[in-house]
């Protein structure tokens, strides 16, 4: 069932859980992270990037997640993942996405306020949830890169303005992950989660979280970390499979046999992280 960001996420806040929201890019990649929310019974998050929209559009990737969410058993959100262009966002709200981003960290807070307000204040009018987010978040995603140097942890004393100014449903922060993979371990600031989930008991969201040891993943959730997103490692799966059918059976040419093993893999590191967010067995009828 197609249901709102916010119903998924203040559901994993009330009980102390995390929530995969997996970047979709084709079909085979919506199939496995609906298979994988069946598999563990877990309310589960498809998410499309600026650039996915624009590989796939978002006719097929709004049709794609609605036909996953109306076959399902369990509860599927549609969301906008790193929105950066307000005529993006509508585009995204008149085709039937059930949460959105709305990213201008790049901006000042006091920029940054108004144009994530000016977002909430369109969406909630239509019944859809927000996502924003404050700080800088090392590493790529689509258009937008922030070196490592300018990478800014969230200030909970900002946080706690920003929410209350915006009226957001979620907030994504900066406590030491990035996007895309990792050169060494990256080094999560439990404490500053911790704090700025006691001033704000708000959905909080982890960006970068691919490649993120499991013994930090499930401390982050531990102290309010309550939507994930995974993007890197899908595509990691999903590669290594066909890689090693083509090499395999090297005059294949059926792209259901070659894409097939991808679907599979991918659907087997996405349960593994629904189990180590500990959604499994969360969903509700």
């Amino acid at each position: 069932m197609l249901v709102t960001g916010k119903q998924i996420l203040d559901h994993a806040n009330e009980n102390g859980y995390a929530v995969g929201a997996f970047n979709v890019n084709n079909m085979e990649i919506v199939q496995a992270i609906i298979r994988a929310a069946e598999e563990t019974q877990s309310p589960v998050i498809l998410q499309a990037s600026q650039g996915a929209i624009k590989y796939a559009e978002i006719e097929y990737i709004s049709a794609m997640a609605k036909v996953a969410a109306e076959k399902a058993s369990v509860p599927v959100a549609l969301h906008l993942d790193h929105g950066t262009d307000f005529q993006q966002i509508m585009l995204c709200l008149r085709h039937g996405f059930t949460s959105v981003m709305i990213d201008a960290s790049k901006h000042s807070l006091d920029e940054n306020i108004e144009i994530s307000k000016q977002i909430v204040d369109i969406s909630h009018a239509v019944g859809v949830s927000v996502e924003a987010e404050l700080g800088k978040i090392g590493g790529t995603e689509d258009d937008i890169t922030v070196d490592e140097r300018e990478a800014t942890m969230t200030d909970p004393d900002e946080a706690e303005r920003f929410v209350k100014e915006t009226g957001i449903d979620s907030l994504a922060i900066a406590v030491g992950t990035a996007h895309g993979p990792y050169k060494g371990e990256p080094k999560l600031d439990f404490d500053r989660i911790k704090a700025i989930k006691e001033r704000l008991n708000i959905p909080l969201v982890l960006h970068g979280s691919s490649g993120v040891p499991e013994e930090s993943i499930k401390k982050a959730v531990a102290n309010g970390i309550n939507k994930i997103n995974i993007d890197t490692d899908i595509r990691m799966a999903f590669n290594r499979a066909v890689r090693s059918f083509i090499n395999d059976n090297p005059d294949a040419y059926d792209p259901r046999k070659i894409l097939g093993p991808g679907r599979k893999e991918a659907q087997s590191i996405i349960a593994d992280k629904m189990r180590m967010f500990e959604s499994s067995g969360k969903a509700w009828k």
